[in-house]
């Protein structure tokens, strides 16, 4: 592969990165939600209550900024800071029952878009995406 072909590869790439991280604003719109929030409501509806310290691993954020979005997220209504029955020193966060809602909302939103956007594409060709993005996240 020439340099040509590698920077012709990589622009196609950044491309579709792009449309998926517009598509994905004004999927979040209807929710007057940004992205960070989103993905932190995604994590605690997939894994349960956890520690900020946690929630930052899941996310690859920094712990201050963790706390940011927790803030964030707290003043909607849509988490709350709940002492841990394992270390009272310890906090975890929580979705409340209008975090799930729309968490779970989001969530439905951003499956329906994602079958538009690879609608195209077939099973086969799916799947070898898949395995691709997954070799090159790893």
């Amino acid at each position: 592969m020439t340099g040509d072909d590698e920077e012709s590869l990589a622009e196609l790439f950044w491309a579709v990165a792009r449309r998926l991280r517009h598509q994905s604003r004004r999927t979040l719109e209807p929710w007057e939600i940004n992205p960070g929030h989103a993905r932190a409501l995604a994590v605690l509806l997939r894994h349960g209550p956890m520690r900020l310290s946690a929630l930052a691993e899941h996310l690859h954020i920094a712990p201050r900024s963790t706390t940011e979005v927790v803030d964030g997220l707290q003043e909607r209504g849509l988490v709350e800071r709940r002492p841990d029955p394992e270390d009272r020193r310890a906090t975890l966060v929580a979705l409340t029952d209008e975090g799930t809602r729309i968490g779970t909302a989001i969530r439905a939103a951003r499956d329906t878009e994602a079958e538009r956007f690879f609608g195209d594409l077939g099973e086969t060709d799916r799947a070898d995406l898949a395995r691709i993005l997954r070799t090159l996240r790893d």
